[in-house]
């Protein structure tokens, strides 16, 4: 891997006095706005780092975000754009980050001397100085982007392509006395193909002495405001539309990302003093922090490393588009998202009923079974009888090609006082969000880590259901050996949680988890559901579904969404709501596996079996077979078109301008009437520009001219109660 290191000299406080000329230099004829959709063709603008000419500033590039740093007298972002609007997101500079050790704040880079805050005039930027009270910059290194996780797969997922990039570490020094032995390091991971910058900062401590760490702000941004107030309160006004972040520091059971969000703050700025709002209140300043970390203790030669901060530009207001900008970024980051096997849920009370759904899942084309909740599997019994009994089973799976996994259960339960976490307002176990839960750091929680990995090695199952930890329980035990006391309890549970999900993923195990932890290896979560819906008639279930697969896919991609299909009772509910006998309503079976299956989402089907007779499992055969003949596309982007009401026709599109098939749309009719409609079919982000071939349902393919709205019009009838599906290409 290739580096490029810059030797830097210190005068008294820690200026640069030479630079090297091996890095490409920046040409303003690169500073061109980019006419290519990158949503829709593949970008092919080379991420890389630049030096300009005079040597003062350091380019990061990618030809859709640029972002400029002056690296003299320290270092300070001065430029952000969005290549694609030409948006300037910047309007004053601010330091790299901001740490609190020992109870002291320091800033990382960052200049002083700009007066007007409202905008930054590139000529204003020689006159700015460094505070020597700063960490100062010392010397930086150019490599190339590596993966977070390494991720393996054992289940389908579509063709990847690996991510580019280039990293860009500049790292600081402080002239503190107390501080001179601790180096941190603030790293810009630049994507290719996407506009895309990724975040994080390193902690070394290389003294003799322990130090704590109070406080990481790993982002400050003084970012255009996205709307002027002469009065109201920051949470009156708009945030930056402009910019999407997001940090792999999220929980919240909420199924969303902004909702789980835990890290962005959005500051005022009272040194703004050409803003409209009378009393500063303009919501201003990014900063990017997890508020309840107050205390790491870093002994000496242990480094710490932040949350990591995507920062995603968008070029558009439009829901559908951002959502398609948040889905290719996971795609990137997270390709193992992708993954998506066709698994049954499981309820089990002994083990020949592991092998019969099993022998059903060979039989009919599914790819893997979980055992549910309420199943007779228990991951924490390590006792060598237990160990062989499911390494069995797993073998007996393997041996079908079927992927065998389990459900567990952490949170929700009290362990004992000892083990519990402590509620920090009486100091007694409680608190939590589900009033008791285990503390990860406590000894059951380090223990139930241990009994998980001991489990998947010595059974090779492949797939993990987590039920827990919840919402960032904090604790204020003094006790437990995986925290120090409140201040680092969160923290430290966080990252034994996402060090267990890396090391599940990096062998292979699948991961269906509570809450927002795609970014530290896990694979899916619930699409968002109310679960006593599923004891309403299957006539509610069906039209439900629907909106829950059509809201639950705005910023999630299909795979990386669960649902839900009740094959016996849940929640209660009575024989209209379930589907056994499933040889007695196979119409409702088969649309529900359509509606899942046919939005690229997998569902638990649960209960004991997946067909009963003959009939039913040759529908179960079709509706798979169906699947998998379409299963790139059905596992592409979904356009939303209508949203079902019960009223009128409902339905959605895939696309994906990289295949063959370059979209596929379904329509559904919930009325007792046949329908007849003629549709807009917007075929924008299929990548055609001139004409469309489309068939129903694999008949005759009709040639359609595309408007200059890249529409169609597209007349469709659907029986009642049934649905359609077209073919694009």
């Amino acid at each position: 891997m290739a580096r490029i290191f810059i030797l830097l000299f210190f005068s008294s406080y820690l200026t640069l006095t030479a630079q090297p000329v091996s890095l490409p230099v920046w040409k303003e004829e690169l500073n061109t706005l980019t006419s290519d959709d990158w949503l829709v063709k593949s970008f092919d603008g080379r991420a890389n780092v630049y030096i300009t000419q005079d040597k003062k500033n350091l380019v990061l590039h990618n030809g859709l975000v640029k972002r400029v740093f002056r690296i003299q007298p320290n270092v300070a972002c001065i430029d952000f754009t969005n290549l694609t609007t030409g948006q300037q997101l910047l309007r004053a500079i601010a330091p790299e980050a901001r740490v609190t050790i020992n109870s002291r704040t320091y800033h990382v880079g960052g200049l002083k001397g700009q007066k007007e805050k409202a905008y930054l005039l590139p000529q204003w930027v020689d006159s700015f100085e460094s505070d020597p009270s700063d960490f100062q910059f010392v010397t930086y290194n150019i490599s190339e982007l590596t993966t977070h996780v390494n991720w393996k797969a054992k289940s389908w997922h579509p063709a990847q392509t690996k991510a580019n990039g280039k990293v860009l570490s500049l790292k600081f020094k402080s002239n503190v006395p107390e501080l001179n032995q601790i180096e941190i390091t603030v790293n810009y991971e630049l994507y290719q193909g996407i506009p895309l910058i990724v975040k994080w900062i390193q902690i070394e401590n290389k003294s003799a002495k322990e130090i704590i760490i109070n406080q990481v702000v790993n982002e400050i941004l003084a970012l255009v405001e996205e709307e002027s107030a002469v009065v109201g309160s920051p949470e009156q006004m708009k945030k930056q539309h402009g910019i999407y972040v997001e940090t792999n520091y999220a929980f919240n059971n909420a199924m969303r990302y902004d909702i789980s969000d835990q890290t962005t703050h959005w500051k005022t700025d009272s040194s703004y003093t050409s803003q409209v709002n009378y009393n500063y209140q303009t919501p201003c300043v990014l900063e990017v922090y997890p508020e309840k970390v107050t205390a790491i203790t870093l002994k000496s030669g242990e480094s710490f490393k932040s949350s990591r901060t995507h920062e995603l530009l968008m070029d558009s207001y439009d829901r559908e588009r951002r959502g398609l900008a948040i889905r290719k970024m996971y795609r990137t980051v997270a390709p193992w998202t992708t993954q998506n096997p066709i698994f049954m849920h499981l309820v089990s009370k002994n083990d020949e009923e592991v092998r019969t759904a099993i022998d059903q899942c060979a039989a009919t084309g599914y790819e893997a079974m979980i055992l549910s909740f309420g199943s007779h599997l228990n991951m924490e019994d390590n006792s060598p009888e237990n160990i062989n009994r499911w390494a069995g089973l797993a073998k007996y799976a393997h041996d079908k090609g079927i992927l065998i996994g389990g459900y567990s259960l952490f949170s929700s339960r009290k362990i004992s006082d000892v083990d519990d976490v402590i509620d920090p307002k009486t100091g007694k176990p409680g608190g939590a969000f589900f009033g008791n839960a285990p503390c990860f750091g406590s000894n059951w929680g380090l223990a139930y880590r241990d009994k998980i990995k001991e489990f998947f090695t010595k059974t090779s199952f492949d797939i993990w259901e987590n039920d827990g930890p919840y919402p960032g329980d904090v604790c204020a035990s003094t006790s437990h050996p995986g925290h120090k006391d409140l201040g680092d309890s969160q923290w430290r549970q966080m990252e034994i949680q996402k060090e267990l999900y890396r090391w599940l993923n990096e062998r292979g195990v699948y991961i269906n988890a509570p809450d927002w932890y795609f970014l530290d290896g896990t694979h899916k979560i619930a699409i968002g559901y109310r679960e006593v819906n599923f004891s309403l008639s299957r006539e509610q279930q069906k039209i439900l579904n629907r909106q829950n697969i059509y809201d639950g896919t705005f910023e999630k991609t299909p795979s990386m969404g669960w649902g839900f299909v009740p094959l016996t009772k849940y929640q209660g509910g009575g024989p209209e709501a379930v589907l056994e006998p499933l040889k007695d309503h196979l119409q409702d079976y088969e649309q529900l596996m359509v509606q899942y299956y046919g939005a690229g989402v997998q569902a638990c089907y649960r209960g004991p079996r997946l067909y009963d007779t003959e009939e039913t499992k040759q529908v179960v055969i079709n509706t798979i077979h169906w699947y998998k003949k379409y299963r790139e596309i059905l596992n592409s982007d979904i356009i939303h078109l209508r949203r079902a009401d019960g009223r009128d026709w409902d339905g959605i599109l895939h696309v994906n301008p990289t295949l063959k098939q370059k979209g596929f749309a379904l329509f559904y009719n919930p009325t007792p009437e046949k329908i007849t409609r003629n549709l807009k079919l917007p075929l924008y982000y299929t990548g055609l520009t001139d004409t469309a071939l489309i068939s129903e349902k694999d008949g005759k393919r009709v040639s359609y001219t595309l408007d200059r709205k890249h529409e169609i019009t597209l007349t469709i009838s659907i029986e009642p109660n049934s649905y359609t599906w077209y073919l694009i290409e």
